[in-house]
């Protein structure tokens, strides 16, 4: 067995760390939902410790808060799922590495956890970049048959997220 990964994740990882490597970038991630799967899929490849600076596994909101810096009041007042969460965990990323860019994924995979407002299958993302105050980050909802496949496709959009 070569890979435990499926060959399409493998296929935009493998971009993802060759279109950085050229460019010179070291990447983090921030994750959450996913549980380090972004991260396992890039040391899949071969060369991808010249780009994958770290990973930050996230689940649990203290975690987010001691690791990456969250602020409290934003769990709190806006809860785990959310832009602003999300946003924070990429910057706390950038901040506590020495990665140019950073993805961090926050999400409901269900089967429990969803509520009215935040369904199962509502899965945040950012990207942030070294020097950069922009906001890149978004709220989507990931359909799926079960847990494994909105993790699956959470998996690949932040794969995406990561390509320069």
């Amino acid at each position: 067995m070569n890979s435990i990964l499926p060959a399409d994740i493998l296929a935009l990882a493998r971009r993802v760390v060759e279109d950085n490597a050229k460019l010179g970038r070291k990447i983090a991630t921030a994750e959450s939902c996913t549980g380090g799967l972004v991260a396992a899929a890039l040391t899949e490849i071969p060369g991808s410790s010249a780009v994958l600076d770290r990973g930050f596994v996230t689940y649990s909101n203290q975690s987010k808060q001691q690791m990456l810096g969250v602020a409290e009041d934003i769990i709190e007042s806006l809860g785990a799922v959310s832009v602003a969460t999300a946003w924070a965990m990429a910057q706390g990323a950038i901040k506590h590495s020495l990665a140019d860019v950073a993805v961090a994924i926050s999400g409901v995979a269900g089967p429990d956890g969803g509520t009215a407002q935040k369904p199962v299958g509502t899965v945040v993302f950012a990207k942030a970049e070294r020097g950069k105050a922009e906001i890149n980050a978004e709220e989507m909802r990931l359909e799926g048959e079960g847990r494994g496949e909105i993790r699956y496709r959470a998996v690949l959009v932040a794969l995406e997220l990561l390509l320069p």
